[in-house]
């Protein structure tokens, strides 16, 4: 049996119980922190459920915030209305009611043709000026939805609240016609009971309808700037970007090439360029290091004399360096002795190649444990596998590495030189160490070896290790472990091979998922010692449970806990382990009763340790 802790994939499965006593008693172990099968739920439930956990949304009752004031005189509200009164008409007298939302869930407008049925909404707060996002009232048709950009259905017990089980709702994001963004939904809910294939169906035609409406709310600007853009789009194949003060528009290839800072950086740009002069081509370094040609050109509204905004098209352009643009650095790369295919760290990986490539000399900058080492050994050995490599710590005494130095780099030079924590250096050792780099730079021919400086405080460049700096090409920062935790995915295979060399050891999803929640304030080195330490109390070949793990990482928080809360969450897991993962009799222990260790395994978001 799977545990719930792991993001379900899409795999055959047996069919879902149907909506009754099955799925209530699968929804009432889940929010006990009992496991379940993977087929007992439909795939986008169990992610909301996950989710609604994840947001501490109370089961047990409706707590909605109201949202009043609100302004009636919008587009979709323009739009939406004669849909809405069409099919309100059609359905009089029907339990059935027609409900438009905003994007964040807010309801907006609600039209219901039965009387019981519209006081049983009124008694769930689903009514105007509520919000039904999911971080409010769990797994919903509206709020789910929303949260996942598609058509979502909930019947019964797949509703995260235990007040709304009652119901049937059938959920349908509407996108604007030009910009695409999501600016609201239409939902359509009634009697459980009375659910049928036809609620989607209806959901989704209504939904469209609005879209179209919308059309006709458009104002004459965003009319001729969605022209404009896909005049644009049907003569270049390369990157289309179209934006004004409220819209922004991009072609599929903007947003796979384009990181967000790349875009901001972009509009930014292009914004003023259009403010001084309304059309022009510039060659713009972005933040991410690539560079791009841009051509952009205003599109004006009435008459020409309205501006409607801009569009751009871009093309990446060979950096002058030699550094390429920012489509490989979201390539795959083999790198001996390390793993990792997040964007963050695929890009780190690149541009220390780029350097290697081009003889340039770089500073690794990073916190402790990220793997600063790693990436220059592991690209020493990709490039260069046969050559030597040495590594000094400038954090020893000069006496020790002031010879390993003249060495290394004079009289009997390496391949490849790491200099580690060169920002712990003095003013007087850091000096020393660049005089000795600018005399190898001095000879004739290019430098044989190849130098790499790790440092933890970048800062520390523009504080007395500017002479240094200025020795090295540039500096390349590597991420921090949580802003790449994707790939603990691939690390813990590769520690755990390392570690039992080959015995059979490996990690369960529950772990894993732990394992991948965990903030990492030790990056990857901090990992290994936690490996480490569960493969010294583990003998034998097998799986890593949640068990297994030391107790600070036997729970998924979804905050920082404080050391009272720390202490209580260390307590509830050991008394867990005591009672071999029984709840009640673990309360018993404890002295809390059974209902107060169950919100607490929640609000913890701790793992059962049972095996």
């Amino acid at each position: 049996m799977d545990d719930i802790s792991r993001v379900p994939r899409k795999t055959a499965r047996p069919p879902v119980p149907a909506d009754g006593e099955g799925l209530a008693g699968v929804r009432l172990r889940f929010l006990t922190a009992e496991p379940i099968a993977r087929h007992e739920v439909r795939e986008p439930v169990l992610a909301s459920w996950m989710r609604s956990r994840e947001f501490d949304v109370p089961a047990d009752r409706i707590d909605l915030p109201y949202i009043g004031d609100q302004d009636l005189d919008t587009p979709l509200i323009r739009g939406a209305d004669p849909v809405l009164r069409r099919l309100g008409e059609e359905l009089d007298g029907q339990p059935i009611s027609l409900i438009l939302t905003d994007q964040s869930g807010v309801v907006m407008m609600q039209r219901t043709g039965d009387r019981d049925l519209h006081r049983h909404l009124e008694g769930v707060a689903l009514a105007p000026g509520f919000s039904y996002g999911e971080r409010f009232v769990g797994t919903n048709g509206i709020g789910t939805a929303l949260q996942d950009g598609r058509p979502m259905h909930v019947f019964g017990h797949e509703h995260y609240a235990e007040h709304l089980e009652d119901l049937a709702c059938a959920g349908v994001p509407i996108h604007h016609p030009i910009s695409g963004r999501v600016v609201g939904a239409v939902d359509l809910t009634c009697w459980r009971r009375d659910a049928g294939g036809l609620l989607m169906a209806l959901a989704k035609s209504t939904a469209e309808q609005v879209r179209q409406a919308l059309l006709t709310q458009g104002d004459a600007c965003e009319l001729a700037l969605f022209r404009a853009y896909l005049q644009t789009c049907r003569r270049t194949t390369g990157i289309v970007v179209a934006f004004n003060e409220r819209v922004t528009m991009m072609n599929d290839r903007a947003r796979r090439l384009l990181d967000p800072a790349d875009q901001s950086a972009l509009i930014g740009h292009a914004t003023q360029v259009l403010n001084e002069r309304g059309r022009a081509s510039a060659v713009v370094a972005l933040p991410t290091g690539s560079k791009v040609e841009m051509a952009c050109r205003r599109v004006t509204g009435r008459g020409d004399t309205e501006i409607a905004g801009g569009v751009l098209s871009v093309q990446f352009v060979e950096a002058d360096d030699g550094y390429a643009d920012a489509s490989p650095y979201q390539v795959p790369m083999f790198l001996p002795g390390a793993v990792g295919t997040a964007p963050l760290w695929l890009r780190c990986c690149h541009a220390v190649e780029a350097g290697y490539d081009n003889r340039e000399w770089l500073m690794l900058s990073g916190e402790p444990g990220t793997g600063k080492h790693t990436v220059a050994r592991a690209m020493h050995q990709r490039r260069n596998p046969t050559g030597r490599l040495h590594t000094v710590d400038a954090a020893e005494p000069p006496p020790r590495w002031r010879e390993d130095l003249r060495r290394d780099l004079v009289e009997d030079p390496v391949d490849t030189l790491v200099v580690r924590h060169v920002d712990q250096m003095d003013a007087a050792g850091a000096g020393e160490l660049a005089a000795l780099l600018r005399a190898v730079r001095e000879r004739p021919g290019p430098p044989r070896t190849w130098v790499v400086a790790t440092l933890t405080d970048d800062s520390a460049i523009d504080h007395g290790l500017g002479e240094l700096a200025a020795c090295f090409a540039r500096t390349v920062p590597v991420p921090p472990l949580r802003r790449h935790a994707d790939d603990i995915n691939e690390l813990v295979p590769l520690f755990l091979e390392r570690l039992r060399r080959g015995q059979g050891l490996s990690c369960s999803p529950a772990a894993l998922h732990l394992l991948m929640r965990a903030p990492w304030p030790g990056n990857t080195a901090q990992l290994y010692q936690v490996l480490k330490e569960v493969t010294r109390r583990r003998r034998h070949a097998g799986t890593i449970r949640p068990a297994d793990l030391p107790e600070a990482f036997r729970s998924a928080p979804r905050r920082s806990l404080n050391r009272l809360e720390a202490v209580e969450r260390d307590a509830i897991v050991q008394g867990l382990e005591d009672a071999d993962g029984d709840k009640g009799r673990a309360a018993q222990l404890l002295g809390m009763s059974r209902a107060t260790i169950y919100r607490k395994i929640s609000k913890y978001g701790i793992v059962s340790t049972a095996h």
